[in-house]
């Protein structure tokens, strides 16, 4: 087995505008589409993103194992992929899906319900700061 991906059949003019990491890869974010909650972090190289955006089902490149996993096919969790789009610096992808089931591997709906660290925050400025 190689460690690098096979070739993608992204089109070209989306992987010229992607910024990737020395890996070749970028982050992907999912996010529920119609509650705006984010679901979980992934990493897509080019095919990946190659396949979401053909199949309607989120793929990723699985970095500890080393090939491509697409979201529900041994854990029945699946991403039905809603929209897809690059951030303003084209480094980082957004996958709008309907989820079904859970989006972390733990189990838990969404990768970031676990471990809060700031909750609630009144994050506006206060009024003797205006």
């Amino acid at each position: 087995m190689t460690s690098k991906p096979p070739a993608s059949s992204l089109d070209p003019e989306i992987a010229a505008r992607l910024k990737r990491a020395a890996d070749g890869l970028v982050p992907a974010i999912a996010q529920q589409y119609d509650t705006g909650e984010v679901l979980m972090l992934g990493w897509m190289d080019d095919e990946a993103l190659h396949r979401t955006l053909t199949t309607g089902r989120c793929t990723y490149w699985s970095r500890s194992r080393r090939e491509y996993w697409v979201k529900g096919d041994t854990s029945g969790h699946f991403q039905w992929v809603k929209s897809v789009a690059l951030d303003c610096d084209a480094d980082t992808v957004l996958v709008k899906v309907d989820q079904v089931g859970a989006a972390c591997h733990t189990g838990a709906r969404t990768c970031f319900d676990a471990d809060v660290l700031l909750k609630d925050a009144d994050s506006g400025p206060s009024g003797a700061d205006q």
